[in-house]
């Protein structure tokens, strides 16, 4: 039995690892590979080299490299339930095994909800993103559309009006503006708000995205912009422990300040909780302290 799984490698995963080997624990990472959305880079060659993004690459790439060099210590498998036994925990991967530790950490992560149109696929990371916060800086003077719902769709649509030219905000219907953030957004003189418009298509050149194609009951329209936000949220990857722990309406895994979650012996990080981490930075913060507080609770069994 191990002293510690954790089921995730992204940042907080990595993060968690890299603490609780140093902590001189006993751990298992369980994930089908190592750095997680971190791997994925949007593709900007005319942005690129003029600005300076602040993000935790450089980290994760060093946490990832101790984790590579540690290969007992981590499983190419992908964890898909967590059941509780005498002493701890076991669990089961897709590939038919099954592993046991005292005390599991969770950092699966999150992934984007897809708009599921032609060119989507196509020109994903290549003019077409999924975090606008993330990328909104270098799109100064620029000409972006957002496609979103929620808080997130219209914080998203107010983080590019600060930097972008005009800013395109596709979203289901006028009355998810009924708000403070909403009518913030609705008196931004370069943003145009296509309420009641829906995506059909994505469209592009030379490998990168160039427009969209949207429409509503009356009419067609082609947008050419720069990039392309979607913003219509996450979907958390909580389904291995969605019968032992708490989750909140969005399925997200409920955490307190100390990355506890609601069963003893279970702890989570990253974007798969209810904490505000979208964010590379913020979720080697939270895997940190998942790990010293793995490390308490072990301490004291």
């Amino acid at each position: 039995m191990y002293d510690l799984i954790i089921l995730g490698a992204g940042p907080a995963g990595l993060t968690a690892a890299v603490y609780a080997i140093r902590k001189r624990l006993e751990v298992l990472v369980i994930s089908p590979d190592l750095g997680g959305k971190t791997g994925y880079h949007m593709y900007l060659p005319e942005y690129l080299d003029r600005f300076q993004v602040i993000n935790g690459m450089e980290i994760v790439n060093r946490f990832k490299s101790q984790i590579e060099y540690l290969d007992y210590a981590h499983k190419s498998e992908s964890g898909e339930q967590v059941e509780v036994i005498e002493g701890g925990f076991a669990v089961k991967t897709k590939q038919g095994n099954r592993y046991e530790a005292k005390a599991i950490i969770v950092a699966t992560g999150a992934g984007a909800v897809p708009l599921g149109v032609p060119g989507e696929n196509k020109y994903r990371l290549r003019g077409l993103a999924y975090s606008a916060v993330s990328y909104a800086p270098l799109f100064i003077d620029r000409t972006a559309a957002v496609v979103g719902e929620g808080v997130l769709g219209i914080r998203s649509a107010l983080e590019l009006a600060q930097n972008a030219r005009q800013v395109y905000y596709i979203v289901p219907s006028a009355g998810e503006l009924d708000n403070a953030m909403g009518s913030k957004l609705l008196a931004s003189k370069n943003v145009s708000v296509l309420a009641g418009y829906r995506v059909k298509e994505i469209t592009g050149e030379d490998n990168y995205a160039r427009g969209l194609v949207v429409a509503n009951d009356r009419e067609e329209k082609e947008l050419a912009v720069d990039v392309t936000f979607v913003e219509l949220g996450l979907k958390p990857n909580s389904d291995s422990v969605k019968e032992l722990v708490q989750l909140n309406e969005k399925k997200q895994i409920v955490v307190n300040s100390s990355n506890a979650t609601s069963r003893s012996g279970i702890f989570a990080a990253g974007d798969v909780t209810d904490t505000f981490a979208e964010q590379v930075l913020i979720c080697i913060g939270e895997g940190a302290k998942a790990a010293l507080s793995a490390y308490e609770y072990l301490l004291g069994q």
